[in-house]
């Protein structure tokens, strides 16, 4: 099949042969490297754009589909892997008290193949979902720490709303904490501040470092798609807060949020136990990856709160993903949690696009029966995100999925499901494509004690606020958001 996509009428032979000849070297060349590595539905549409609009298909594939950094980073994540076998090769792979099924012990030791992390005990100290009172809270942990301070934020603004923790940060600096700090290049440098905040954070002798930063002038190149959304606070190796909020007003400081009264709903949790040098090794092995500089990954103290299991104390394995690791591990434990529902599951998302694997698994646990929940905005903070969603809602419906949309024009930002009352996730990770494959996540996968039923809580309150999208109301959505909810869709697997 011969697409003419440039009239080439008017150059001399011999440069339309050479165009048409280059033309179709790249286009061979291309079918075999693109799918190498990736998702069919990936590869296809890296394929249609590269067939349709070579111009502007190769180029943006050599810039967002070069691989290079998934290596470097494949070999850092290898060697912390080994480096977190240290004091967890001893324990097992789920505390002795904590009676879980068979199905369930197996969804563990998925997560630990994949990931080297074990669960452990972790004590839940309160999940928020207060967006100003969880900065505060971050806020007061920092002013307790006596030996260091780690921060880890895909979003980091200093402005009115988040003033109160970098005083605090200044605070623990000054009383000589070490105080390390990471934000994300690309994810920050929109917002109001940024090329003064690194600054004040050295004013303050703070020791911070951007994530992935792209800044080819500086010899710091790199696919400029890959990113660092995770969000973690952790305190002398004591105490950590986790979950899927930015450090920014929840304004997001944009005139026209403000406008129109547009706020980003979240949640954050705070741990003790165990579960913190898991939290901990993580930061450290993005702090290596960003400046070189090793970190020392603490040893557990696995049985620490062993006998005391039961009541606060819960079941907590994290579950960290990203282009370092290959095996894309949130994808495959979510997967799997999923087959495990058999009553009841909910789905909190800001960016559901699923890729065929989680899409099955979430229409197959409605199609068997099980009581599945999605909630998600009335309309995404980005166009293109809520087009790609939407696209899909149809067949979720028709499947007999529940879509509960929290109304606009608030945006909820929380990422977390439930199974049947008694496992549950949260952290950064969406369910998407990116979440999966290009970005840095970490989500905490939790049962065997109250942090599950405080996840259930906050779901029943998005429930409350939202409205129900019926079958009959989809259907009435014109033709031309329909045309665009599928070009988003196709455009959503590019990765």
């Amino acid at each position: 099949m011969e697409f003419k996509l440039i009239d080439l009428s008017g150059l001399p032979t011999y440069l339309t042969v050479t165009w048409i000849v280059l033309e179709y070297l790249a286009l061979i060349v291309a079918i075999g490297i693109v799918p190498q590595g990736r998702r069919p539905s990936s590869a296809t549409a890296w394929l249609l754009l590269i067939l349709f609009l070579p111009i502007v298909g190769i180029p943006l594939f050599l810039l967002l589909g070069n691989p290079y950094v998934n290596r470097r980073r494949q070999r850092i994540q290898a060697a912390a892997n080994e480096l977190m076998h240290e004091g967890a090769d001893d324990l097992p792979d789920i505390p002795p008290s904590l009676q879980a099924p068979r199905e369930f012990d197996s969804i563990v030791r998925l997560g630990r193949e994949l990931t080297a992390l074990p669960m452990v005990a972790g004590v839940n100290h309160g999940l928020i979902s207060d967006y100003e009172a969880s900065i505060r809270r971050m806020a007061e942990l920092i002013d307790e720490a006596e030996k260091y301070v780690h921060v880890e934020i895909y979003i980091m603004a200093w402005d009115d709303t988040t003033d109160v923790f970098f005083r605090a940060l200044e605070r623990a600096a000054a009383r000589g904490a070490e105080v390390r700090v990471m934000y994300d290049h690309i994810g920050s440098r929109k917002y109001r501040g940024f090329h003064k905040l690194g600054k004040r954070l050295s004013a303050a002798g703070i020791e911070w470092h951007l994530m992935l930063p792209f800044i080819p002038w500086r010899g710091k190149a790199r696919r400029i798609d890959l990113r660092n959304h995770r969000k973690l606070v952790v305190v002398d190796g004591k105490k950590a807060m986790m979950g899927s909020q930015n450090l920014i007003d929840s304004s997001y400081l944009k005139k026209g949020n403000i406008k129109v009264g547009r706020h980003w709903h979240d949640i954050m949790v705070e741990v003790s136990g165990p579960i913190v040098a898991t939290v901990e090794a993580i930061f450290a092995t993005d702090w290596y990856s960003e400046c070189g500089e090793e970190l020392e990954i603490r040893e557990y103290d696995g049985h620490a709160i062993e006998p005391e299991m039961g009541g606060d104390v819960n079941g907590m394995q994290l579950i960290p993903s990203g282009p370092g690791f290959t095996t894309e591990p949130n994808l495959k434990v979510f997967i799997s949690l999923m087959y495990l529902a058999q009553e009841r599951l909910e789905i909190v998302s800001p960016y559901f696009v699923p890729d065929e694997a989680l899409l099955t698994a979430v229409v197959t646990a409605a199609r068997r029966g099980v009581a599945v929940e999605l909630y998600v905005s009335e309309q995404a903070d980005q166009y293109m995100v809520d087009r790609a969603q939407s696209s899909y809602y149809q067949g979720l419906l028709e499947s007999g999925v529940r879509i509960f949309r929290f109304p606009k024009p608030q945006v909820l930002h929380t990422k977390c499901f439930i199974v049947d009352g008694r496992y549950g996730v949260m952290g950064s990770s969406n369910m998407d494509m990116r979440s999966f494959g290009l970005n840095y996540e970490i989500s905490l996968l939790t049962t065997g004690g109250n942090l599950v039923s405080e996840i259930a809580e906050v779901i029943s309150g998005y429930r409350r606020a939202s409205s129900e999208l019926s079958v009959e109301e989809w259907e009435k959505r014109p033709l031309r958001r329909r045309y665009m909810e599928s070009v988003m869709r196709l455009t959503s697997a590019l990765e």
